[in-house]
């Protein structure tokens, strides 16, 4: 819609226009504005989300929150607060009046923080320390700024950069369709102005559960009231004979990404190794550069293990249309020099070798300091580990699933976020049960895939649509229960099963609960 078509919300709609819980896009003072109704209620904010743009129009409403179709960011519709990842920044507001059967937007209202509720009985740490500079680490920080902290907060980060938008250096990024300057998830103006040290390329070597201390490599030391762990994954490094170091890439940090990108300017073929998400998304953006793509890997189907044999092979026939050539059921056997040799026997010549073949915990540091793990870092409801004042969350992190009733661990970045920002207000003393529903998406020469839930496994595996015509629901089943959806060309319903899901178990704890 252009701008032209769009009401203006200065000249006043009808309020019968707008039914319970729906939502109309116009302008007002020459900026875009969605204008919301919950029962006698009107609100109107800003129609994008600062996430990806997403239009909010083609949200949904849950409660008094507005979600994004796009990344399940969600925002609070009185003040516009971004109250989950993968959002950070506010939306704004305006005034809303009704004079009559006509409602109108009258000025842009200023941004002010949420009052939080008061810590009476809670006495807050003096100092919180982060380790990791991924997505949980910079969540975490950052929420514990919003709730009103006044402590010291360190984030220690064995990255040389810092925290940026990750899913972004496997998509636009390295298929040169987004500039760098897009990657930081904050600006430095950010840290210092919310008073958080970053520490970067600081790898710590030991904590000290008893006396509240971590250490880096360097020897440094920092002591804590509080810690956070979210030192994330690291890429599984396979050996590949006769290949050199510097034949061999992985894709985890944006120097990672630099060096891809800056390979990229001259390779004319590159050969994978793997079919994971990432090696799929690597693929994609390689291609957008016109560089011809091999992928090996022992998978008879890419992803099937996650999304079944039926969208396994719909991703397959979609790189395969656009040049993608699959080795499948073999492994790269040895490199000599630009030519590599299939265990099938068949050579071909490769500039550089990218191997994404999935990521393991970096439980190292937790290991060490004796927390309990279980291929990964347990942790309970609240994200707490087995020590009293020591929280994990991301990709280390195994909690309690309420959904599934089983223990899981997820490697998704939005989880990450949002387990961040849970475990920042637990350690605050805020007893908030880690509940959202599991998301993530991958997108894949402009067809975007979102994915809700967690199915490990499934006796059940239901198509509603054309996975052809890029329309269509995957619902995964066992016993007869829903444990995930993937939707193509669906966001909306992507976002009420997610909100059933959740409901589902906000209704369990409601059951469950002392009276």
């Amino acid at each position: 819609m252009e701008k032209a078509d769009k009401p203006s919300f200065e000249k006043g709609i009808l309020a019968s226009q707008l039914p319970d819980r729906g939502m109309v896009e116009g302008q007002a003072g020459g900026e875009d504005v969605l204008l919301a109704r919950l029962g006698d209620e009107f609100f109107a904010v800003g129609a994008t989300c600062p996430h990806y743009g997403g239009p909010l129009v083609k949200g949904l409403i849950v409660g008094e929150e507005l979600r994004c179709p796009l990344h399940h960011a969600c925002f609070n519709l009185r003040t516009g607060e971004a109250l989950r990842a993968p959002a950070f920044d506010p939306i704004p507001c305006w005034r809303v009046e009704r004079v009559g059967d006509r409602v109108f937007i009258r000025e842009k209202l200023s941004t002010q923080a949420r009052k939080r509720p008061p810590l009476s009985t809670v006495q807050p740490p003096a100092s919180v320390v982060i380790v990791g500079g991924g997505a949980a680490g910079l969540a975490g920080a950052e929420m514990l700024r919003r709730e009103g902290y006044d402590g010291t907060v360190t984030v220690l980060s064995a990255d040389g950069s810092a925290p940026c938008d990750r899913p972004n250096l496997s998509k636009e990024y390295l298929a040169g369709t987004a500039p760098e300057e897009w990657l930081p998830l904050r600006s430095p103006d950010f840290y210092a102005g919310q008073r958080i040290e970053l520490v970067l390329n600081s790898r710590v070597s030991l904590l000290d559960v008893q006396r509240k201390r971590v250490q880096l490599e360097n020897g440094k030391t920092y002591t804590f009231d509080a810690l956070l762990l979210a030192t994330g994954a690291d890429p599984v490094r396979l050996p590949v004979a006769g290949a050199t170091a510097s034949q061999l890439y992985y894709l985890r940090t944006l120097a990672d990404s630099r060096a891809l990108v800056k390979e990229a300017t001259s390779a004319k073929q590159v050969l994978l190794v793997g079919a994971s998400f990432i090696a799929l998304e690597v693929a994609a953006s390689l291609r957008e550069r016109g560089i011809a793509i091999h992928i090996v890997a022992p998978d008879p189907v890419p992803l099937e293990h996650i999304f079944g044999r039926e969208i396994g092979r719909f991703f397959q026939q979609l790189h395969e249309s656009h040049g993608v050539v699959f080795h499948l059921g073999e492994t790269v056997a040895r490199v000599d020099g630009r030519q590599a040799t299939l265990s099938g026997g068949l050579e071909l010549d490769a500039d550089l070798l990218v191997l994404g073949v999935g990521v393991r915990p970096s439980v190292a540091l937790a290991e060490q300091a004796g927390l309990q793990l279980n291929r990964g870092v347990l942790v309970d409801e609240y994200l707490e580990t087995s020590a009293s004042g020591i929280f994990a969350a991301g990709d280390i992190a195994r909690w309690p699933d309420p959904y599934s009733g089983k223990p899981v661990r997820i490697e998704h970045w939005v989880v990450a976020e949002r387990q961040g920002q849970v475990a920042a207000r637990n350690i605050l003393g805020r007893r908030e049960r880690f509940e959202a529903v599991p998301f993530f998406w991958t997108r894949q020469y402009g067809v975007a895939v979102n994915y809700i839930g967690h199915a490990e496994k499934w006796d059940a595996l239901e198509i509603d649509g054309s996975l052809e015509e890029k329309n269509c629901a995957v619902t995964y089943k066992l016993d007869g229960r829903t444990l995930a959806l993937a939707t193509i060309g669906r966001d909306l319903q992507s976002l009420t099963t997610e909100a059933a899901m959740e409901a589902t178990v906000q209704g369990r704890n409601r059951r469950a609960a002392p009276r």
